[in-house]
C-alpha cells in the first residue's frame, strides 16, 4: 500500500512538470507573434511620423522600432535556449560518428530554406523524415510537425501547410 501511495504522489508531482515544455512553447510562440505585431505597429507609426514631418516624433518612433526589434530578438533567443540548441551541439561535438551520415543526395537540387517559407510536399515526404530525432538530441516536434533532412540541413516542417518552422543548417558533417 505504501508503494502505491508513493507512486501516486510521484506521478502527481511529475505530471505538471511534463506539461510545461508544450505550454512554454505555446507561450513563447504567442510572445513572438505579439512582438512581430508590435514591430509592424511601430513601423506604421514611424511611417506616419515621417509623413507629418516632426523630427522629434520620427526619432521617438525609430527608437520604438529598435526596441520592439530588440525585444523580438531576445524572445527568439529565449525560445531557442528552451528548445535545447546547446544539447545537440554539445552532443554532436562529442559524438561525431552519429552525425556523419555520409553523402546524401535527393532527386532535387539543394535550396537553403529559411523559417516561414512554404515548400512542396516532395521535400518532406516519408523518405526524408528523421524517424529518430531523439537520437540526434533534436527537440521533440510538435503536433503536425516533422524533422526532415535536406542534404546536410535539418528542417522542422509544419506538415499541414508545408511551412518551414525551423532550420538547422549544416547539421550533419
Amino acid at each position: 500500500m505504501k508503494k502505491i501511495i508513493t507512486a501516486a504522489l510521484l506521478a502527481a508531482v511529475a505530471m505538471p512538470a511534463m506539461a510545461l515544455p508544450s505550454e512554454a512553447s505555446a507561450q513563447s510562440n504567442r510572445e513572438l507573434r505579439r512582438d512581430r505585431q508590435d514591430i509592424r505597429e511601430e513601423q506604421r507609426d514611424l511611417r506616419d511620423a515621417r509623413l507629418r514631418g516632426d523630427r522629434n516624433d520620427v526619432r521617438r518612433e525609430r527608437r520604438d522600432v529598435r526596441e520592439a526589434r530588440q525585444e523580438y530578438r531576445e524572445d527568439l533567443q529565449d525560445r531557442n535556449r528552451r528548445w535545447g540548441d546547446n544539447d545537440w551541439r554539445d552532443y554532436r561535438s562529442r559524438n561525431r560518428t552519429v552525425y556523419a551520415r555520409g553523402n546524401w543526395r535527393a532527386p532535387f537540387g539543394y535550396t537553403r530554406f529559411r523559417s516561414g517559407v512554404r515548400i512542396a510536399p516532395s521535400y518532406y515526404g516519408s523518405r526524408y523524415v528523421i524517424a529518430d530525432p531523439w537520437r540526434y538530441r533534436l527537440p521533440q516536434a510538435g503536433r503536425y510537425q516533422r524533422w526532415v533532412r535536406h542534404y546536410n540541413d535539418v528542417l522542422l516542417i509544419d506538415t499541414r501547410h508545408g511551412f518551414v518552422v525551423r532550420t538547422i543548417p549544416g547539421f550533419y558533417w
